[in-house]
């Protein structure tokens, strides 16, 4: 074996053997470590904001912001693990006079054991070391080695740090919680043996490659990715003929917001066809300034999209789009990344969808003009899976149609807002069909748990054998399906 081998396994031991005292942790237990994670993150701000700031360029109150955003969350997984609904408990009684007679059975879900985060480029802080991959495992019991982002290296030692001391503080065990960098180190954790689930945030190329070895291995395990998003946004004539000029300023905030690199950024506007709204929108874009990107490879990527697109022909050759404003030839690495807006019809979308319809992570979005209802729900219907869909339609209007595709195609539907912004809480949903996720269960939010648990049912148990949450008594007084019947403590 290779050093860096030799090291990771010992890393990946270390986790098996964590992964079992946490698993057998009480829930108050895990919920302390949490907080304390959470505690240390905001008593070192400061110092985590300058670094973030220097490594990212997002600036100091995005990232002030996003600081407590994590720790909200870290917050929030230690409120689900006391709170006791995540372990599904069911009992189902004994009956032997059914036919044929029925077993004592209960069910509840269990750790799944050490589980790998990758983490992103675009949330430093929220999706990274202690983001919500890493706060969701360890709130049910699992194990966490984070792959840091090369985009961010000083921080994501310096979070772990942070992270590694809180966790000793509070009395976690040792090898709970690790760091490694780099593609290969990232490429072997994947592949080890004693890694059970992988959280990952990035893009479809690097994303897919590692869902393919996940699920290659002698034991396929669960990869849950989130790779990509085009995120679609359709306006009705009616709000557009009452509010035109709202949409054109708030979908012109929302799409080069954090210089268009957030996961939720509206990529594609349909808009009714012949109206005045592409020339409301460059007007709206006209003060945005070029904003630096993330790494020097992201900025350097992002005019070659804008090019691509640009240079699309349509069969009969003619362009198939047009630049409603913004510079295409840019140098965003140079001067940072400029809004830029593109327009085409809902013919052409459905004549080169994949073409078109390429997600180009910055600043810009497509508006896509469309005749008519019908054409809507056809050009829709070549959309890839998103992690939402937005609508902007007027009171009274039957959406309803509309409504029930989109919700076919995204894990979140939005009305009358923008899609950039995501509330981490009970009801959130921040998944939605491939490539937008590789899983049904959302990164963000209480149900995040669910994706490292797995259902473990016992069948005439003795009571003593039994976690606390299936016991008779239900001592932990958590809610239970008990008979059929959910019983509330």
């Amino acid at each position: 074996m290779t050093t860096a081998t030799l090291e990771l396994s010992a890393l990946t031991a270390a986790a098996t053997r964590a992964a079992n005292a946490a698993a057998a942790a009480s829930d108050v237990e895990r919920a302390g470590w949490l907080n304390a994670v959470a505690d240390a993150l905001d008593a070192n701000v400061t110092e985590l904001v300058a670094i973030a700031d220097a490594e990212t360029r997002l600036g100091t109150a995005r990232l002030t912001g996003e600081v407590a955003r994590t720790t909200g969350q870290l917050r929030l997984f230690a409120a689900v693990t006391t709170e006791g609904s995540y372990l599904e408990a069911v009992i189902d009684h004994a009956d032997p006079s059914a036919t044929p007679p029925r077993p004592d059975l209960r069910r509840l879900l269990k750790p799944i054991g050490p589980v790998a985060v990758f983490s992103a480029s675009n949330f430093p802080f929220a999706f990274s070391v202690a983001g919500g991959d890493t706060a969701s495992a360890l709130a049910v019991g699992c194990s966490v080695i984070v792959k840091g982002h090369s985009g961010h290296p000083g921080l994501s030692q310096r979070t772990a740090e942070i992270v590694t001391d809180a966790l000793a503080a509070a009395g976690a065990p040792a090898g709970l919680f690790a760091l490694v960098s780099g593609r290969e180190a990232g490429t072997a954790l994947v592949q080890d043996p004693a890694i059970k689930a992988v959280g990952f945030t990035g893009s479809i190329p690097g994303g897919r490659a590692l869902f393919d070895l996940a699920v290659s291995r002698p034991d396929p395990i669960p990869f849950y990715g989130e790779l990509g998003s085009l995120n679609p946004v359709v306006v009705t004539a009616a709000a557009l003929q009452e509010r035109a000029g709202e949409l054109a300023s708030g979908l012109a905030g929302s799409f080069t917001l954090g210089a268009g690199q957030f996961c939720t950024k509206p990529g594609l506007v349909f808009i009714p066809a012949g109206t005045g709204f592409p020339a409301l929108l460059a007007d709206a874009v006209r003060d945005k300034d070029a904003a630096p990107m993330l790494t020097d490879r992201i900025a350097e990527a992002y005019p070659d999209g804008l090019k691509a697109l640009a240079a699309l022909r349509t069969t009969a050759g003619l362009p198939a789009v047009r630049v409603v404003s913004g510079p295409v030839d840019q140098d965003a690495a140079a001067n940072g990344a400029a809004p830029v807006v593109f327009v085409t019809g809902a013919a052409d979308v459905l004549e080169q969808p994949e073409e078109l319809l390429e997600e180009c992570f910055g600043p810009t979005t497509l508006l896509i003009e469309y005749s008519d209802p019908d054409q809507l729900g056809a050009a829709l219907a070549v959309v890839p899976g998103s992690l939402t869909a937005t609508v902007h339609a007027q009171p009274g209007e039957d959406v309803s149609e509309l409504v029930e595709q989109l919700s076919g195609l995204a894990g979140r539907v939005l009305f009358g807002g923008w899609p950039t912004g995501v509330a981490v809480n009970w009801g959130q949903q921040h998944g939605g069909p491939y490539p937008a996720t590789t899983s049904l269960f959302t990164s963000v939010g209480a149900t995040a748990v669910r994706r490292f648990q797995r259902p473990v049912a016992y069948q005439d148990a003795p009571e003593t054998v039994l976690h606390p949450a299936l016991r008779e008594d239900n001592p932990l007084g958590i809610p239970r399906r008990v008979d059929g019947v959910l019983v509330l403590p």
